[in-house]
C-alpha cells in the first residue's frame, strides 16, 4: 500500500466523523484511533483512520467523501478499501453486512468471511473530549490477530489490556524480553 503523505490528526478524525454523522452514515473506529479513543487520549501519530462501515451505506459514503476530495487509492467494496485526499490523508474502511445474530460480517481479501462479534459494536471512546463510536476493547484485541506486529501493536495491546483487562489475541501478547 502507498504510504500516506500526511498523518490523520484528532481534528482530521473528528472532521471525517462529523461528515459521516451529518449524513447518518454509521461508522465505528478501528485500528490505532480506536485504541486512542478507548484510552481517551492520543498516544501516537496515526497514518490513517480505520473504520468499520455498514456495506449498504458504502455507495452514499463514497459519494460524500468524493465531494470532499477523497478518491479510492486501494481495494474496492465489498472488501477493504482505502481512500486518500489531496492532503495525503488516508481512510481505511472495512465494510460489514449484518448477519442474523447482529455480527458484522467482513469479507476479507482471501474471500473468507470474518465476523466482528455483535457485542463489539457497543464500544465508545473519546477524541479531544468528544464521544465517538468504536469497537469494544475485547473486539479490538481480536482484530489485532492475523498480521505481524510492529512495536506500536505491542504498546497498543498492552495499554488496552492494562486499562480494560481485555485478553490478548490467541498466540499474541506482551513483547518478549
Amino acid at each position: 500500500m502507498t504510504q500516506p503523505t500526511s498523518e490523520v490528526t484528532a481534528e482530521d478524525a473528528l472532521e471525517i466523523l462529523d461528515l459521516l454523522d451529518a449524513e447518518d452514515i454509521a461508522v465505528w473506529l478501528e485500528g490505532g484511533w480506536n485504541v486512542d479513543a478507548l484510552l481517551g487520549e492520543q498516544t501516537r501519530p496515526h497514518k490513517d483512520l480505520d473504520m468499520v462501515v455498514e456495506l449498504p451505506n458504502v455507495p452514499r459514503m463514497l459519494e460524500l467523501l468524493a465531494s470532499h476530495g477523497f478518491e479510492i487509492l486501494l481495494g474496492a467494496p465489498p472488501k477493504n478499501f482505502v481512500l486518500e485526499d489531496r492532503r495525503g490523508r488516508q481512510l481505511d474502511f472495512h465494510p460489514v453486512a449484518w448477519d442474523a445474530e447482529g455480527n458484522g460480517v467482513y469479507r476479507m481479501e482471501n474471500d473468507e468471511d470474518w465476523p466482528f462479534p455483535a457485542a463489539g459494536f457497543t464500544g465508545t471512546g473519546r477524541i479531544s473530549g468528544r464521544t465517538v463510536k468504536c469497537l469494544s476493547p475485547e473486539v479490538l484485541m481480536l482484530c489485532r490477530a492475523g498480521y505481524v506486529w510492529q512495536e506500536k501493536d505491542y504498546r497498543d495491546t498492552a495499554a488496552i489490556h492494562a486499562r480494560f483487562g481485555a485478553p490478548y489475541p490467541l498466540g499474541f501478547g506482551p513483547e518478549p524480553e
